[in-house]
């Protein structure tokens, strides 16, 4: 939500700060609407995973037509509060919906559009903000944005096909994939992403000097993640994110140079 406004050096108006707020609420409530959706259809998968047992619908807390009755109202207040902040805002939350669920139904047991699909929900988040708060996303962004995701989610299949090696994968999609292809698919993706926030970086029209100082944590990040990946981990790219203090540091360092150079050059 917050990547197209910050990119934009608008985020600090007060205007622009409440849609952006509005924008996540809306994401925030579509998106649980999906989630709710998927934990019904998987409560009896889920109830024999050490982790996702504990899901409230899994575990017997929440009854699955309580769960779908949530669902389409999460979807529907989301829907009207999209559509009353900007009309690119709802069709966005739509997409996102129509996506998530689709990918529970279909996508999520066809390997490489099981990537795909999902990574393409990582692309409509910063859309929806950007919708939202009326800023340009160009194509750069874009670019690094959908490289950035495909490489998160091919190293979460890459981590999750490394840990259910001589078991029967519980996903579908995993006995599509070897560990061969994923790392190529790896490989592919942080390349392009690399080369597109290069691209950005170094064609900016002022201040130059501040993104392309971001260019060295930017590389030092997607290594050091590339690197965890290959020790075992990322199964959870969230946890691993904030768990790691390399990677944590080479965040900060990463936001202060970028959100420099957006700032100093208004």
């Amino acid at each position: 939500m917050l990547a197209a406004p910050c990119a934009a050096g608008v985020i600090d108006r007060t205007s622009v700060a409440l849609e952006v707020a509005g924008a996540f609420a809306v994401m925030c409530a579509v998106s649980s609407a999906a989630y709710l959706i998927n934990d019904v259809r998987d409560r009896e998968q889920d109830r024999v995973h050490p982790t996702k047992r504990l899901r409230p619908v899994a575990a017997g807390e929440v009854s699955p037509r309580a769960a779908v009755v949530l669902a389409i109202a999460l979807a529907g207040i989301a829907l009207a509060g999209g559509a009353a902040i900007a009309p690119g805002l709802a069709l966005a939350a739509l997409l996102y919906l129509l996506l998530t669920l689709s990918y529970s139904i279909w996508w999520r047991g066809v390997a490489v559009l099981d990537i795909l699909v999902i990574a393409a929900g990582f692309v409509l988040r910063p859309l929806a903000g950007a919708e939202a708060s009326d800023v340009y996303l160009s194509h750069w962004f874009v670019l690094v944005t959908a490289f950035g995701a495909v490489f998160l989610v091919t190293a979460k299949r890459l981590a999750e096909l490394r840990e259910q090696r001589g078991a029967e994968p519980l996903r579908a999609s995993l006995r599509m994939y070897s560990q061969r292809r994923l790392v190529v698919a790896l490989a592919v993706a942080a390349a392009a992403c690399s080369a597109g926030y290069v691209g950005w970086a170094l064609t900016r029209p002022a201040h130059v000097a501040w993104y392309a100082a971001s260019v060295a944590p930017f590389l030092a990040w997607l290594v050091r993640y590339a690197m965890l990946i290959g020790a075992g981990a990322g199964q959870a790219p969230e946890e691993l994110i904030l768990r790691d203090r390399v990677l944590l540091a080479l965040s900060i360092v990463w936001s202060l140079l970028f959100l420099g150079g957006v700032y100093v050059s208004h």
